[in-house]
């Protein structure tokens, strides 16, 4: 990146979320570590960053939360002058067949993954279009375009967020603002740690590139649609799967 860019990673203090942080760190970015809960592990994140010569700083705030997303947004712009590249990465599962599923348990899911990426993306726009620059990177999911048995929430904004993305791309691309979607498939991370080996062996058995991805695989595609390289790219969903869904 050819001068400093503010970066905000919504969900950054563990797995795909800690490594974009590092990534656009590592490329030059301040990164803003967005977090709700966890601030021992967002100031791991932190100090990680500087420890390799980068600059990091911590933003808590619930992306569900319209009025908390605001504050600290606004917070960013005053402090810096402006906010140039924006990851939605948050996000919850909140499993369970359809048939038995909780309305809490869709609302959640819903609110987090899908609205708060609403949220966040509103409150940058107006900056990124006054100063004529802008990339807003919305982290997906394979399953928002292949569904997944008991994951009827987490699917549908999955898919939700490819739609939004490519309207908003629409809206502004004449400023110089690009939206694009990343979607990981099976990547090492706490989710997939957990699961059963019969599991594991099922899923790789799926997966061409005979392995699960690394948090590093897909923060490598953000940082390059974050990039001056990606500037004629807009409205594209970008699938980091090993082959899992050829399209």
């Amino acid at each position: 990146m050819s001068e400093t860019k503010i970066a905000i990673v919504t969900g950054g203090s563990r797995g795909i979320g800690k490594a974009i942080c590092k990534e656009l760190a590592q490329q030059g970015a301040l990164v803003y570590i967005n977090f709700v809960s966890n601030e021992d592990a967002a100031k791991q994140v932190q100090s990680e960053i500087e420890a390799d010569g980068g600059k990091a700083e911590l933003l808590p705030f619930d992306v569900a939360d319209s009025k908390a997303v605001s504050k600290a947004i606004k917070g960013v712009i005053s402090d810096q002058g402006g906010v140039h590249i924006l990851v939605n990465n948050a996000g919850i599962t909140r499993d369970g067949l359809l048939a038995r599923m909780k309305d809490e348990d869709w609302d959640k899911v819903l609110s987090t993954n899908l609205t708060g990426m609403f949220y966040c993306t509103k409150a940058v726009l107006m900056k990124m279009m006054k100063q004529r620059w802008g990339r807003i990177i919305n982290i997906g999911s394979v399953v928002g375009a292949m569904g997944n048995p008991g994951q009827a929430n987490y699917a549908a904004a999955k898919a939700g967020i490819e739609g939004f993305t490519k309207s908003v791309a629409k809206e502004v691309a004449s400023r110089n603002i690009t939206a694009n979607v990343v979607a990981p498939g099976f990547i090492e991370t706490d989710m997939t740690q957990v699961l059963p080996d019969k599991v594991k062996e099922g899923l790789l058995g799926q997966i061409p590139a005979g392995r699960f991805g690394k948090p590093e695989d897909v923060a490598s595609a953000v940082a390059f649609l974050a990039s001056d390289a990606a500037s004629y790219i807009t409205g594209h969903v970008l699938h980091v799967n090993g082959g899992l869904l050829c399209q």
